[in-house]
Parts: C-alpha cells; structure tokens; sequence
C-alpha cells in the first residue's frame, strides 16, 4: 500500500514514511492509493475485539509495518487507559444510539488515534533508520492538544509543540495542556483563533527555508493534527466497530445500512466514517453537524466553500473553526481524484478565501447531508436528552443530537442512526450545568464540576478531578506572527 498527496505531484511513499511526514512536499495530504473492500468480510469480522478489529483494518493500510509491530503498538496504545473494555461502546438511548469516544485518558474521541499514533511514529522512525529528532508540531482547538502531548509525552527522539488559541477552549482543556508532564512537550498560547494557530503550523511546514534551518540542527517536523494519515487511519476502525456492536446487540442485521451524524470542525473524524463507506461499511448517510461557525453545512448545501464570515465563539470550542483541513481528502475523491482540480480549490480559499465546486463534483457528494445547531439548539438538546433519558451528553454531542432532530424532522429517514458522541460533558461542565439551569456564576470551575457531579448522580473523570492539584507547567504566549520564533527559542536554534 502506498500514498500520495491530494494535490497530484505523484510520488508514491510507503506507510511509515507518511506518517513521519505528516504532509506532502507540495502541501498536500496524504491519502490511501487506494481503498481495501472489506464488503464480503464483514462476517468474519464482527466477532472480533476492539484491538483485533484495529489490527485487521490497519494491516491494509500500514502493510510495511509488520504483524509484531502492528499488534505491538495496539496493545500497548489500548490498555487499562481506556475505563471500559470495549474501548468505544455504542450505548442505546430511548431509540438512540451514542458511540461514546470520551472513554480515553483525556476524555474526548481523539485519545482514540492519539494513544495509538505515537507508538507508530516511533515504530517509523526506527524502520525508516532516522537519525535526527522529528518535532511535533500541532495547533489545536482544544482537544488534539491534550491527546497528542498524553500520546507523545517522553518518547525517545521526538519532541512535541502544540500552539493553542488563549481565548479559544474551555477552562478544562487549557488546564490539562497547561499541566502537562514530559520533558519532551512544549504548550504555547497564542493570541489569535484556532484557524490562526492552524494557518501558522501549514505555513511553517511549507516553509522550506525554515525546515532547512531545522535539519541542519537535526530535526524534522510532522504533525499529529488528523492531517497526519496516522492520526486519520486509527479512526476509521470504530466505525466499524459499533457497527459490529449494533449487530451483536441485535439492533441490526448483517448488510442493513445506518446513518452516521459526526459533530464537525476540521473535517477529520467523519472524513474517517467516509473512509469506513468507502471500503464497504453498509453506510447510508453522513451527516455533517456543525455549529454557529456553518460553513460546513453551507458547502453541503451549495456546493460553494467561504471562509469570509466572521468566526463565532461557541461553547463547542472544539468545532469554532472556519477552515476544514480535512474536506481536501473529500476534494479529492469527489473530483474523482483529480490533483490539478484540488490545487486550483485550494489556491483559490488561500487567495479569495473561498471555492466553489461544479455541478459534476457536488453530484458526488450524496452521501453526505449537511445540519447544524444555534447556541440555543445545543442547550436545549443537553437538558433534553439529560431530563428525559437521564444521559448526560456535552456540548458537541448535543450539536450532533439536535441536528439529527432536525434531520429526522426534514426527512423522515428511519436508517437506524448512531450519534458520535465526542467529549466527556465534564470537559466543558460549566456550559453543561448552565443547559440544565442549575448554574450558579459564583462557582469557579472545580465548584462547577462537584456540583455537576452531585446533580447529575454521575462520576467526575478521574483525569480532570486530577486538575485541581496539577501544577501548571506551561505559561508561553506568542502572537500569531510569532510561532516560527517561538519553535526557535524552544528548540535553541
């Protein structure tokens, strides 16, 4: 199996390799040269163990990896981190179903790649016989960041830097990046938004004087955004998964199609589910929910891209992003994988800030609904979902939930559908305790938290009860300008 870049330059490149590069010299991502069809498999693999399943989906992509190294990483990635066996169960809600992807040490779905990534990136290293340190360099919108730093923390060779907007993600999420341990990782706080912080980190990868700088002093930059194919591949496995467990609970028989609704920022975790369709899941329809910052549902519905709006700061941070990184690998296989088309896309949001796609491209996109969710929508859903089912969801879950309200209002489907369930309400408790109305503003956040514990009968996460003693390790800030200087003065080059 082989990769190569969405914009075309047609150089092939192995697994590992990908996965050390993070992006393409053109500045493309990459992608699968082409999708393994496990359609007439699927029986054989609906018995299998969440880490079974992981190694039979993974050997397709990652085939110079081999079985020892491969099994190796995913039993080290899923073990007693994760507090419940299945590692992503699929829970039924009154007629609802949630894949619960918050079970992880940092309590959101991106644990899921991010304990498993950075094994395989130390595996690559070793494989491809790389001799200098490779420097993670990562922006978040509040939960990659935490994931990755977990993930990578005192990793031999590799160092971490993830840039973070101030202003732009919960009190919960800054503190756990702030207290993170490892003498290898590295927080900054920049003052700008996440497309921002995102922008700075492509230009810095593309910027081939600065990565010449870099390897003369023995370091090479990737990535642990979903823009690295590491990072992507390992969500495509729990699609599966709870379809598999939507079979074995006899919600579903073998061959029935269901929907997927996924609460979307940068693109990458319903680009995962697609991904799943693409190599023979039964799936019917993807349905993108986005928050107040809709640009996503507005391409769905247009077929025209523009990030020209102002950037709306929600309470789901995670999602208040103008610029999709991901939707390039949809680019690509909508335009039928064509590079020139993606290129010509992509220049055109970086010098007019928006695309738009031809009748013949948008007619690919059936598989895909667009919804999204106002402020009030999502606290409504959460008290809603919470009063009547006694299921406490959070904030981007409930972007997914009232979506598929309106979803289900507009058409009528009745496709047995799972809600992508994204984050620990404990994460962002004070917005949750508010969509309960049982907020007191006096309360500072560790207060909010017990009290959201003691009203809702249900356990504080053990690793952001942990927060309230944790020292704060990291207090960087630069402007947005400001991120080449800053790897600079913490790399001492």
């Amino acid at each position: 199996m082989y990769f190569i870049s969405t914009r075309g330059n047609n150089k092939k490149v192995i697994g590992s390799k990908a996965i050390i590069d993070g992006l393409c010299d053109d500045g493309g991502l990459y992608v699968p040269i082409y999708f393994p069809n496990l359609k007439d498999k699927l029986t054989d693999l609906i018995n299998l163990s969440y880490k079974e399943l992981c190694f039979e989906i993974l050997k397709l992509f990652l085939d110079d990896f081999s079985k020892e190294e491969l099994m190796d990483c995913i039993n080290k990635a899923y073990d007693d981190k994760f507090d419940c066996k299945e590692i992503v169960p699929t829970v039924k809600i009154g007629n609802n179903y949630f894949l619960e992807l918050y079970h992880g040490p940092t309590c959101a779905f991106k644990d899921i790649a991010l304990t498993l990534m950075p094994l395989l990136l130390e595996k690559s290293i070793q494989k491809n016989n790389i001799k200098k340190d490779i420097v993670i360099l990562t922006a978040t919108s509040g939960d990659t960041g935490k994931a990755a730093l977990e993930g990578f923390k005192n990793l031999d060779k590799i160092k971490i830097i993830v840039f973070f907007p101030e202003d732009g993600v919960s009190t919960i999420q800054k503190l756990q990046m702030k207290t993170q341990e490892g003498n290898n990782a590295f927080v900054v706080s920049i003052n700008g938004n996440f497309d921002d912080a995102q922008s700075a980190v492509k230009n810095t990868f593309n910027d081939k004087n600065f990565n010449k700088l870099l390897k003369e002093n023995r370091y090479i930059l990737s990535s642990a955004n979903s823009i690295n194919i590491g990072r992507l591949l390992p969500q495509v496995v729990y699609y599966f998964y709870s379809y598999f467990e939507l079979i074995r609970n006899k919600n579903i028989n073998l061959g029935d199609k269901i929907n997927f609704i996924v609460p979307t920022g940068n693109f990458g975790n319903i680009l995962a589910a697609y991904y799943s369709k693409q190599m023979g899941l039964p799936v019917n329809k993807l349905i993108c929910a986005s928050n107040e910052n809709n640009v996503l549902y507005d391409f769905f519905t247009t077929g025209k891209y523009d990030k020209n709006r102002k950037l709306h700061l929600t309470t789901s941070p995670s999602m208040d992003i103008l610029i999709s990184s991901n939707l390039e690998r949809l680019l690509f296989e909508i335009s039928n994988r064509n590079g020139k088309k993606v290129n010509e896309l992509i220049n055109s949001l970086n010098t007019k800030g928006f695309y738009e796609i031809d009748k013949n491209i948008k007619n690919n996109l059936s598989s895909f609904i667009g919804e999204y969710a106002t402020e009030k929508d999502v606290k409504e859903g959460i008290n809603k979902v919470f009063n009547k089912y006694n299921y406490l969801i959070d904030t981007h879950t409930s972007v997914a939930y009232t979506s598929y309200e309106k979803y289900l209002k507009n058409t009528n489907d009745n496709t047995t559908t799972v809600i992508v369930s994204t984050a620990s309400p404990y994460k962002f408790a004070k917005d949750v305790l508010n969509s309960l109305d049982k907020n007191d503003n006096s309360l500072d956040e560790f207060h909010i938290l017990n009290k959201l514990s003691k009203e809702t009968n249900t356990q504080i996460p053990l690793s952001i009860k942990k927060l309230q003693t944790a020292k704060v390790l990291h207090n960087r800030n630069c402007e947005k300008n400001q991120i080449k200087k800053e790897i600079k003065n913490i790399l001492k080059v």
